[in-house]
């Protein structure tokens, strides 16, 4: 199927859609291999010819792999056109026909997670791999897309050993080197596809590792984790990372990426020779997000709260944080009261997994340094749940396997109190502000039906009663005046056109009109102009200015004082 059908002239981008429409529309038998085969490469023709001439944008493309699932071709026989469609990805080379394949198994892969396992099973990561590493350059468009092709099928299903194998150090440090360069998409600032790339990576090594501890058949030589690897190396190299990946997880609502960003936190604090790879006020920041995230989940969220304490610990304890001035100690200090539910007695119980670990957080050195007892797990188990933890049980038992442990759906969102308490807000908000409308509806209505049959009532009763030979004056009199006030209107009407002008000025209510400002006929105001007398002599000269007044006395005063004094000197 690599193949490509040339037979198809194109000359206009609607043929182009009439024709990729015909194509898909294809209806044969599911045994018909051969025509199915013909159907894909003029499908796959097709849809590079759209993306290389006529693509405006990268949807065009989306729109052809969507047509495709959507058509009569596919659902002929759907997992005989995948393992075509799979079996070209490991052949192709052409950046056109590879971006509309990525495109299809990205789409397809999202709604059937069974695509992302067989792409597994094929072999697809190593060449993922190949067609990744070192060809940003080449087509960028095709390296975000494959970027997000591997991420999509690495959090989905667990990689091989051999597939991790194939993960080399210059990949890894390619991927850290492209983020500390600027990005090239205007939407993408932070290298978003690659990180993530990074963090599903390191929970593939994590993940591995635990499976190894507990099988028996696993390899004997343990795998390095690359990531952790070349940060540990060479780590003040790449700091954009961490500063990225906090920035992310301030922003971040999905609960699968919280996870993936804490577990590579937890790493990182609890490795030796990456316990200052961060800036200080980076670290601030990120207790800051810590802080808010574990006020701010539901009750239910109870592995997601774990795996927050379990990066709290190491990151109060190990990195820069535990050196004087020790930052946000007092607000620390009340969170873990908080979760701890010391003197909450109006709520569930604490679970024991949280009062473990709020109790480990607690005993970091500068915490405890002003006694902060009474939160320990011992205590609040025997308050609220009725145990008794021993010293094993009470101290942390925290290890990679709990942290690797945590897992959720892809696309899920972690919920908020806050949120939810503002949605509540404003739905009763809307709830009373529709009953006061109603209400006053209402209220305007009975208003009216009251006061109608009153005003008509009490003009009844006002009219007085009159006579016959009465009300045969009146018409005459109404007669008379009708008549004397048309002859009046007669002679006062105005004229058609007069009208159109009434009409015309009643139309647009006039404004007074404010005077203009006199405009000066000099433009540097009034002008000089001497003045004459008739027979062409100039007057007389202006009198001299007044003499100036006396001056007052006290300055004479003190004059004559001064003088009195200079003489006698």
């Amino acid at each position: 199927m690599a193949d490509s059908d040339s037979s198809i002239s194109i000359e206009s981008e609607e043929q182009l859609w009439n024709e990729l429409h015909k194509v898909v529309a294809t209806q044969c038998p599911a045994e018909a291999h051969e025509t199915i085969d013909d159907a894909l490469r003029s499908w796959l023709y097709l849809a590079s010819r759209c993306r290389d001439e006529f693509s405006q944008s990268e949807d065009d493309v989306a729109n052809a792999s969507q047509s495709l699932l959507d058509g009569n071709l596919f659902h002929t026989d759907p997992d005989y056109v995948r393992k075509q469609i799979i079996y070209s990805l490991l052949q192709e080379d052409e950046p056109g026909p590879l971006y509309v394949i990525a495109s299809f198994l990205l789409i397809d892969g999202r709604a059937e997670e069974a695509t992302f396992k067989r792409m597994i099973e094929e072999g697809c990561f190593h060449r993922l791999l190949e067609l990744i590493n070192g060809r940003k350059d080449d087509d960028p468009g095709l390296h975000r897309l494959l970027l997000d092709l591997m991420y999509e099928m690495s959090r989905i299903e667990q990689l091989r050993i051999e597939d991790l194998l194939h993960v080399d150090d210059g990949f890894v440090t390619y991927l850290f080197e492209l983020i500390e360069g600027l990005s090239d998409d205007v939407h993408d600032p932070y290298h978003y596809p690659i990180i993530r790339v990074l963090l599903v990576l390191n929970e593939q090594y994590m993940v591995a590792s635990t499976t190894a501890v507990n099988d028996p058949a696993s390899p004997a030589a343990p795998l390095t984790n690359k990531v952790v690897k070349c940060l540990s190396l060479y780590g003040p190299n790449y700091r954009t990372f961490g500063e990225n990946i906090i920035l992310l997880l301030n922003r971040e609502t999905e609960t699968s990426l919280q996870l993936l960003i804490l577990k590579l936190l937890y790493l990182l604090f609890t490795t030796k020779a990456t316990y200052e790879y961060f800036y200080t006020n980076d670290l601030r920041v990120l207790l800051d997000v810590i802080i808010r995230n574990l006020l701010d989940l539901p009750n239910e969220l109870a592995a997601l709260r774990h795996t927050y304490l379990r990066v709290l610990y190491p990151l109060l304890a190990h990195t820069q944080l535990n050196q004087p001035p020790h930052y946000k100690k007092d607000e620390v200090q009340k969170l873990l009261r908080i979760l701890a539910g010391s003197g909450n007695t109006h709520f569930a119980p604490v679970d024991e997994t949280t009062l473990r670990l709020v109790d480990r957080v607690a005993k970091v050195k500068w915490l405890s340094d002003d006694g902060v007892e009474g939160i320990g797990a011992g205590e609040v188990a025997r308050k609220f749940l009725g145990i008794s933890l021993s010293h094993n049980d009470a101290a942390s038992n925290v290890s990679v396997v709990d942290v690797a442990a945590v897992m959720e759906k892809p696309g899920v969102q972690t919920p908020s109190k806050k949120a939810e308490a503002e949605a509540e807000a404003e739905a009763e908000a809307e709830a009373g502000a529709e009953a006061e409308e109603k209400a006053e509806g209402k209220a305007e209505g009975e208003d009216k039906a009251e006061v109608k049959p009153k005003v008509k009532r009490d003009i009844k009763d006002d009219m007085p009663r009159r006579s016959s030979s009465d009300l045969r004056r009146s018409i005459d009199v109404h007669r008379r005046s009708s008549s004397d006030v048309r002859r009046s209107s007669d002679s006062s009407r105005p004229s058609t056109s007069e009208k159109s002008k009434e009409v015309s000025k009643s139309e647009k209510p006039s404004r007074p009109k404010k005077p203009l400002p006199e405009v000066p006929k000099h433009r540097h105001g009034i002008p000089y102009a001497s003045s004459g007398l008739e027979n062409g002599t100039r007057s007389a000269k202006r009198p001299p200015p007044k003499a100036p007044p006396p001056r007052r006395k006290g300055r004479i005063k003190h004059t004559e004082t001064v003088k009195s004094i200079s003489e006698l000197v």
